[in-house]
């Protein structure tokens, strides 16, 4: 762990409370107002000396830290994407931070594109797995051995089962399937998505991936959910843009907010 993630987590708890946190939410686009509904308190990013700058329209970059559904928990608003800078452990310090806050857990949301007829725009999916078919890793430069991760059930079977129940006792349907993370930004060819297809993927996405490589480095647990807010290139007549993203995301993000809701509540 960093010093610099030791003192942004002290300087954390100076503004909103020692009290630790139990698990952390990314959230993607669309899904910053979710951060607005925790009992609790905001920081900038720009307050945080290190944190990404998270500029993409639709996200909402602030740490929040405080009170959701009676867990104590900490939720990026926001996250860096590798298309923005070029860094793929962008959100590494984040995480560092999280796990220095105390927490043990991490969920993570995204935008992705859906390549299954039968998981139309509006749907969500629980990851199962993914393919980063990037072939990119936050982990290259790291100079121990614990760069050396073992990626079994790196979307930890146990949240997924609780994610599920949560979701049955809501009446949401939600998917399970496997996410591709492609770099980004500009959207995949129809052949891409032939190819990754093809590979056994059922989402497409620019982000995730090495949050949950990340997460399993700091010995954090993972889990995340993707809102459906396109079909991926050459599935449908549909214009593909990061407007039609930001337009698409609110219709799941509203099943994913109960989902999480509810796990939450059962965490409690």
């Amino acid at each position: 762990m960093s010093k610099n993630a030791k003192a942004l987590a002290d300087q954390i708890r100076g503004i909103a409370g020692d009290a630790p946190v139990q698990i952390g939410l990314i959230l993607g686009s669309g899904l910053g107002h979710i951060a607005d509904t925790v009992d609790g308190v905001a920081i900038p990013y720009g307050d945080l000396p290190g944190f990404p700058h998270a500029g993409v329209s639709g996200h909402n970059p602030n740490l929040v830290i405080g009170d959701l559904e009676g867990v104590r928990v900490a939720v990026f608003g926001g996250r860096a994407h590798y298309y923005e800078n070029g860094k793929a452990d962008a959100m590494r310090l984040p995480l560092e931070v999280l796990r220095e806050l105390g927490a043990d857990r991490v969920i993570a949301t995204n935008a992705a594109g859906s390549m299954q007829a039968d998981m139309p725009t509006g749907s969500i999916m629980c990851l199962s797995d993914h393919i980063n078919f990037s072939g990119l890793n936050p982990l290259i430069g790291e100079p121990t051995d614990a760069r050396f991760v073992p990626m079994k059930d790196a979307y930890d079977p146990e949240i997924r089962a609780a994610l599920r129940k949560a979701a049955d006792t809501a009446d949401v349907e939600m998917a399970d399937g496997i996410y591709a993370w492609y770099s980004g930004p500009s959207f995949e060819t129809p052949a891409e998505i032939r190819a990754i297809k093809l590979l056994g993927a059922d989402a497409v996405g620019m982000s995730t991936v090495p949050e949950v490589i990340l997460a399993r480095f700091l010995g954090l647990k993972a889990a995340a959910i993707s809102t459906i807010t396109n079909m991926a290139a050459g599935m449908s007549d549909e214009n593909i843009s990061h407007e039609h993203t930001k337009a698409m995301a609110p219709i799941g993000a509203a099943k994913l907010e109960k989902v999480l809701r509810g796990y939450l509540k059962a965490q409690a």
